[in-house]
């Protein structure tokens, strides 16, 4: 399988680089460089952190030029170094959804939750420590929050249906826009030719497809040139791919509806038939991967991807 370079420049002062989580090209954090300021967008976990300054070193640039942190919302794998990046960056202001900004100044309930999923064992190695941001140093960014970054217009867009704390980030300077989870995941693994193969993610505890519906929509209604990915980089043709998460998603909420009522029986169902579909999609898409280098990759957001649909089921109370 080809694996995505560590640092990608983009272009128009906006890099990636590889966050380091569970496997290389996962997750990615992004930069906007604007005369020598940057903007960092999503922090990974804290090994994430030495990358982040290996990169600002890298384009001749120290922690001292980070003014801010935006967070697309705060679940571990996108927010777990923002204390961690803030302590090394003495100017930064972090900007996070005003449902995440309590979390990131007290993350006791953050750490509590994501331990009873994992064991302490597990998540201090996946996540490390999860350090407090100061309040005065945290920007509650509400919908339609503008920065002037230095002459860059960026602006946070409330855009919940993966959680309820999720922005995406419009950069007027592009016409790209920084999407979390919210317009779903494209592995470069699974490119065919160029093209991409996306699929929304609709992972524990706050997946509402009515609401990703929108958010995917008002997300297109900006007519943005490319969407940034935290899971993973850059991808462009966004209309066909808009259509695709949209069909897909309706498909993941239908396998939902039709799983066994049994909860004994019914994460094992529909983590199958959800890894079914995909492979299905990925071999109409072209892809050439063996059958067991698809499962592997898939295997982590299948298994996330079951939960947050039972968690759904159970929530709006279905028998």
């Amino acid at each position: 399988m080809d694996i995505p370079p560590k640092h990608m420049d983009y272009g128009q002062g906006i890099h990636a680089l590889d966050a380091g989580y569970l496997r290389p090209g996962l997750a990615a954090v992004h930069l906007i460089v604007q005369d020598s300021h940057v903007a960092v967008v999503d922090t990974g976990t804290d090994q994430s952190v030495p990358a982040v300054l290996d990169t600002l070193a890298a384009l001749g640039l120290g922690p001292e030029a980070v003014d801010y942190i935006l967070l697309t919302h705060v679940h571990l794998d996108h927010a777990g170094a923002a204390g961690a990046l803030m302590a090394c960056c003495p100017n930064a202001r972090l900007v996070v959804h005003p449902r995440g900004a309590p979390h990131m100044v007290d993350p006791t309930r953050l750490v509590a939750g994501a331990t009873a999923v994992y064991g302490a064992e597990t998540f201090r190695a996946l996540y490390g420590d999860i350090l407090p941001v100061a309040a005065a140093r945290v920007t509650e960014a509400g919908d339609g929050f503008e920065l002037d970054f230095y002459g860059r217009r960026l602006t946070c867009f409330d855009t919940p249906g993966h959680a309820r704390h999720h922005l995406c980030i419009h950069d007027a300077a592009s016409g790209g826009i920084f999407t979390g989870d919210a317009f779903g995941l494209s592995y470069r693994e699974l490119d065919v030719d160029g093209r991409p193969f996306i699929f929304p993610t609709t992972t524990p505890v706050q997946f509402e497809p009515e609401a990703m519906h929108a958010s995917i929509d008002r997300i297109m209604a900006l007519g943005p040139s490319a969407a940034y990915l935290t899971h993973f980089g850059r991808v462009t043709g966004l209309p066909r791919l808009a259509g695709d998460l949209h069909a897909l998603l309706d498909a993941f909420v239908r396998l939902a509806e039709a799983a066994p009522v049994d909860a004994a029986r019914r994460h094992a169902w529909l983590a199958a038939e959800l890894e079914a579909l995909l492979v299905a999609q990925l071999r109409r898409h072209g892809c050439r991967l063996g059958d067991a280098d698809l499962r592997q990759l898939l295997a982590h957001d299948v298994e996330l991807n079951a939960q947050g649909l039972e968690i759904w089921l159970d929530r709006r109370g279905r028998p």
